[in-house]
């Protein structure tokens, strides 16, 4: 079954990680997918990473999708007005667009106040995390409002209620997720009125290719590693098929405005990891919070 077929969406961020994860499911579902970032095989991001939108762009054909790699910098605005000039000359309509880009690279600077703080890595960091965003949905909306029932994802770290009262890591990275929980608020109410929906989506502890690295395992032993709380985790192709479950909705618009989680859509549109289970991390971390003994993964999984 291809639910998606004929649509068509652009994923930004898309070498690696949540944004791979997630170009790839779109694909799996039928899309055309149009993935971007600043890491190709012939140049690399400050993040350094090997993975490239080339190779995610090869994936999605592998899953069944259509593919196209475009390096863009989406702090750059004439490279996404030609990006989004491409996409309406080629494609003729915008349906779903991910907002996944983000600026965090190296290892952040964990409880550091803005005094604390690199100045410049810190502001380099809400300038990635927050100006693309806003750069890219500045091009990309008009586009996408031609059609109706048009999506947008803006991804994160975290549900509303669970940052709503907890700090997350650092000032700088607190107020760039706080931003963009607040430009998904924003954007469902600009686009109401054109029967769009904009969601803001978090995946939990997200087995990412630098996280499975840094921790010396792999997607496929990735169980043997010894980090407190990583038996919860997810890969990527889970917050993908949550983006894809979301897509194919027919009644999507009941998620305007709403804050929601891979393991919460997992619950009601009955998808499942690649190993079958139904990972809830926010769940777990919550009621870990809330019990003074060690809590059954299994139960969350």
């Amino acid at each position: 079954m291809k639910p998606l077929a004929g649509k068509v969406a652009l994923v930004t961020g898309g070498s690696r990680a949540a944004g791979r994860g997630i170009a790839v499911q779109l694909g799996a579902a039928g899309a055309t997918v149009y993935v971007t970032g600043r890491t190709t095989r012939t140049s690399r991001s400050e993040m350094n990473r090997p993975e490239t939108i080339e190779d995610t762009a090869e994936l999605i054909d592998q899953a069944g999708g259509h593919g196209i790699a475009v390096p863009v910098d989406h702090l750059e605005p004439a490279q996404v007005k030609d990006l989004i000039d491409r996409i309406e000359r080629e494609q003729g309509a915008l349906h779903i667009l991910v907002n996944d880009i983000w600026g965090q690279f190296g290892e952040p600077e964990w409880d550091k106040t803005v005094w604390e703080s690199d100045l410049e890595a810190g502001l380099r960091l809400l300038r990635l995390g927050v100006d693309t965003h806003a750069i890219t949905s500045h091009y990309a909306l008009p586009l996408l409002i031609k059609s109706p029932g048009g999506l947008v994802i803006e991804m994160t770290d975290g549900t509303n209620d669970y940052n709503a009262d907890r700090y997350r890591v650092s000032f700088f990275y607190d107020v760039a997720k706080g931003a963009v929980s607040r430009m998904a608020f924003a954007l469902a109410h600009e686009l109401d009125k054109h029967e769009a929906t904009a969601v803001l989506l978090t995946p939990g502890w997200l087995r990412s290719e630098a996280m499975l690295e840094g921790f010396g395992v792999t997607e496929e032993n990735w169980r043997e590693a010894t980090v407190p709380g990583f038996e919860i985790s997810e890969s990527p192709s889970y917050v993908g098929r949550a983006v894809a479950a979301l897509a194919a909705d027919p009644d999507v618009r009941r998620w305007n405005g709403k804050s929601t989680s891979s393991g919460e859509l997992a619950k009601i549109y009955g998808f499942t990891d690649l190993d079958g289970s139904q990972p809830d991390a926010w769940g777990y971390l919550v009621d870990g919070e809330k019990s003074d003994e060690p809590l059954d993964v299994a139960a969350y999984r």
